[in-house]
């Protein structure tokens, strides 16, 4: 149940960074309004805050964390992108899952 909850945060977290990333883009490369980095910089702080509430040290989660971005941010090129995922990019999301499983399984002390 824990590593169902730390995933559930880490897709949120996901969200919040590349949305924080994604806005800036908009403005600069599809010239939307400069409101947009207000947006940016409110999601990358929620981001931060996010990433805090993990109980492991920081290195850790972030390397956990990275299995879980990359599985957002392929979910992103085909939901807002528009790109489907290659084979590649699927079988990059399952490497990449595992290796988080295997952080989060092997050493971090609310899974224990």
């Amino acid at each position: 149940m824990e590593l169902v909850k730390t995933f559930g945060l880490f897709v949120i977290t996901a969200v919040a960074e590349i949305l924080g990333c994604y806005l800036p883009y908009l403005w600069l490369r599809k010239n939307g309004s400069p409101l947009l980095l207000v947006g940016a910089a409110i999601s990358l702080i929620v981001f931060s805050y996010l990433l805090t509430l993990h109980p492991e040290a920081a290195g850790r989660v972030y390397a956990a964390y990275g299995g879980v971005y990359v599985t957002v941010a392929i979910v992103w090129l085909w939901q807002v992108d528009g790109v489907p995922p290659s084979a590649t990019d699927l079988l990059g999301v399952v490497i990449t899952l595992i290796g988080m499983a295997i952080i989060v399984l092997g050493g971090w002390k609310a899974a224990a």
